[in-house]
């Protein structure tokens, strides 16, 4: 439980600092990645924040010896009120009636999942065939970058609104969730006794290479949608579509069964389902002007 609460705190001042830190650059572009990392690993404060995300990523890593991949899911997205107090607080930020409708309704799909569990009876699964994983990993990180790439372009049309990030959000989602599969992989051979075999079989397996994948692309894909929108809207979107990605594909990739009381399991399905309902109704475009970062360029017509 610390350790996720840990991880809940890390990720959260982590994407805050990235997105001040990119207030302050010219505007990025996935077209341009090497001028993207350049601007970005030039800034001391953006590296404090990705810092701050790669130590949520180590506290992620244990949490995933430590309990069921649902159980897990449920606590990280407990992260998304620190997320947009942060936001508030430090970026200026302000969230819309609808969409705070929204964030209650996604952390009431939390309360569901939390009440799901039981302490003791959920089983914590080790591993999963890397075959299976390779089969629904590929489509989904084909499926974010697609769906990316449709959300740039239509952005791209002049008289289009501004968008607030929901598309971006759940493109992104897909591949964190991917990457979320491949964290729970490595945490299966990590043991207290046999390191140097642990790497060798980590190696051998696909997890890292999907980490790398996910990880170049995700930065690249994250920071220009982050610099464009909202973080108190983009990264709940975001955090979502991971978590119950996660939740689901991974709880049944991995073998871990669902709660066997029926009300256990209601309150687990509801929680998914609400979840799902509240991505599907959120606005997709901003009633309030976007300001442009500062240092960007302005377009001219």
């Amino acid at each position: 439980m610390i350790a996720a609460l840990m991880a809940n705190t890390l990720y959260s001042l982590g994407f805050v600092l990235e997105k001040r830190a990119l207030s302050s650059l010219p505007e990025v572009s996935i077209r341009q990645p090497a001028r993207l990392l350049r601007l970005v690993l030039g800034s001391p404060l953006w590296i404090g924040g990705s810092l701050a995300l790669a130590s949520g990523f180590g506290a992620q890593l244990v949490v995933y010896r430590t309990l069921p991949i649902a159980a897990a899911q449920g606590i990280f997205v407990s992260g998304l009120v620190l997320l947009v107090l942060l936001s508030a607080r430090l970026l200026g930020e302000e969230t819309t009636g609808r969409e705070r409708y929204a964030l209650g309704a996604i952390l009431a799909a939390l309360l569901m999942v939390v009440l799901s569990l039981k302490e003791g009876s959920d089983t914590v699964s080790r591993s999963a065939p890397y075959q299976l994983i390779l089969l629904v990993c590929v489509p989904s990180l084909a499926g974010g970058v697609w769906l990316y790439g449709a959300a740039e372009r239509r952005s791209r049309h002049r008289h289009r609104a501004p968008t607030t990030g929901v598309e971006y959000g759940v493109a992104v989602g897909l591949l964190y969730g991917v990457s979320s599969l491949a964290i729970k992989g490595v945490s299966s051979y990590l043991t207290t006794s046999g390191l140097g075999g642990a790497v060798v079989d980590v190696l051998r397996s696909p997890y890292p290479y999907i980490l790398m994948f996910t990880g170049a692309f995700g930065l690249v894909m994250s920071q220009a949608a982050l610099q464009r929108c909202r973080a108190s809207l983009i990264v709940p979107v975001c955090t979502t579509v991971t978590c119950l990605y996660t939740a689901v594909i991974g709880t049944l990739s991995f073998g871990e069964a669902l709660p066997h009381d029926p009300l256990r399991l209601a309150l687990r399905l509801a929680g998914t389902a609400l979840a799902v309902s509240v991505l599907l109704a959120m606005p997709k475009h901003d009633t309030a002007p976007q300001q442009p970062p500062i240092g960007a360029k302005e377009l001219t017509p």
